[in-house]
């Protein structure tokens, strides 16, 4: 699973709960899949396995991830739920982020909306190239 983690970008533990998160929504980790074990994880990203150890249990508190003893962390069955709840749980602290960013930069509300629509054409057509 390729994560990558950047100094500067807040907690460790928080980039892999985001990054994750985004691969579940995005469809990219269907349910069912299996998540690495905290400790290859770990080893991998070069941190304590107790970073990935509450990063899962973050995902697992969200719905996203569920343990099953001895057998390890899977994406939960219901992960690819898009119930309108669900959305408004997920994107809501990601959107107060960015509103908040935008607010302390100074952007005006119409060219955050434009920028958002630029984007969201930029990873459409990403989308239809893989």
């Amino acid at each position: 699973m390729l994560i990558q983690i950047q100094s500067g970008s807040g907690p460790i533990y928080q980039q892999i709960v985001d990054q994750i998160r985004f691969r579940i929504v995005a469809g990219q980790l269907r349910s069912g899949e299996e998540l690495p074990t905290i400790r290859g994880l770990a080893e991998s990203l070069q941190v304590n396995p107790n970073t990935i150890a509450r990063a899962y249990r973050e995902l697992e508190h969200e719905g996203l991830v569920e343990k099953r003893r001895t057998t390890g962390t899977f994406v939960s069955e219901n992960s690819g739920s898009k119930s309108p709840a669900r959305r408004r749980r997920l994107l809501t602290p990601e959107i107060d982020k960015l509103l908040i960013l935008a607010g302390h930069l100074g952007v005006a509300k119409e060219e955050l909306n434009e920028l958002i629509q630029t984007r969201q054409k930029v990873i459409e057509r990403r989308g239809k190239q893989q």
